[in-house]
């Protein structure tokens, strides 16, 4: 390039070669001077979010799993509102719900076995169709998928496709639709975007790329203890000096009293009691 300038200068009279060298020397340095030089990126943290939860006499605590946490920017002083409502709202239990759209009490025992809001939680096993604890919605499904698919093992695999909406996934969908509406209050107040992460089958989950500054882990709709709901709105504050390693949180419930965990826990949920909805009673076929 230097030497292909060079030439076009010593085109022009007077001039010699190792000035034009010279002069196409101080046009580079220039150039790369004038250049603008990338910004390095502000540093990162991370939380390392743990969940655990205990019952009964308290004293061996589990991680809470899959169940979602969200990042809020700024102090619960600053979300005020937004806190009250969270731990206020009106609270549907899963039990409520599906008693509610006339679901069978197998069902029921069905979804609570793994703390599942919708059939997508879990695979359908052959004994959940067959045998005395079989679930009648499914064998009702998989009768139906047998005609359409001609397999009773591809009907088992595929009966959600013949389940009504509200018994394949309602509860969670009015869980959506309610998470959804309080992650935009949230983020309407604070003008950032709110994060969020789902905890694994240990009861952790990561929030990665974190700036300095004050936020608030909120889990924003009640998760289902037994027969309370619990929520946790906890304050965290980030420093320039946690960015180099992970930053630890172990939240819990008021009930825990794992030695392991008694030093370490930075927040209780508030519990609030699950509304109890009575089994229907079948009524007697006349005679």
């Amino acid at each position: 390039m230097i030497q292909r300038t060079a030439v076009k200068i010593m085109a022009v009279p007077g001039f010699s070669l190792s000035l034009a060298l010279a002069l196409c020397l101080c046009f580079h340095t220039l150039g790369t001077a004038q250049t603008p030089t990338a910004l390095a990126p502000e540093p990162t943290g991370v939380i390392r979010l743990r969940v655990r939860v205990a019952a009964g006499d308290g004293a061996k605590a589990t991680g809470l799993a899959r169940k979602r946490f969200y990042l809020i920017k700024g102090s619960l002083e600053q979300n005020k509102t937004l806190i009250q409502a969270i731990e206020q709202q009106s609270v549907i239990s899963r039990d409520c719900y599906y008693r509610s759209i006339g679901a069978s009490e197998a069902l029921i025992a069905w979804l609570k076995q793994k703390d599942c809001e919708s059939v997508y939680c879990r695979e359908v096993e052959p004994e959940d169709v067959e045998g005395g604890a079989a679930v009648p919605e499914f064998q009702r499904a998989v009768a139906a998928g047998e005609k359409e698919f001609g397999s009773k093992d591809l009907a088992r695999k595929w009966l959600a496709v013949n389940l009504t909406e509200d018994l394949r996934s309602g509860f969670y969908t009015k869980q959506q639709q309610r998470l959804r509406e309080l992650v935009a209050w949230a983020e309407e107040i604070s003008k950032a975007k709110v994060a969020s992460v789902m905890t694994d089958s240990f009861g952790t989950a990561y929030f990665t790329d974190i700036e300095p500054g004050t936020y608030i882990i909120s889990n924003l709709v009640p998760a289902e203890l037994g027969t309370v709901g619990e929520i946790w709105n906890s304050e965290i504050k980030v420093k320039p000096g946690d960015l180099a390693t992970e930053l630890p949180f172990l939240i819990s419930n008021p009930g825990n009293k794992d030695p392991r965990d008694k030093k370490s826990i930075k927040r209780l949920s508030v519990e609030r009691s699950l509304p109890v909805c009575a089994p229907k009673v079948a009524r007697a076929s006349r005679p």
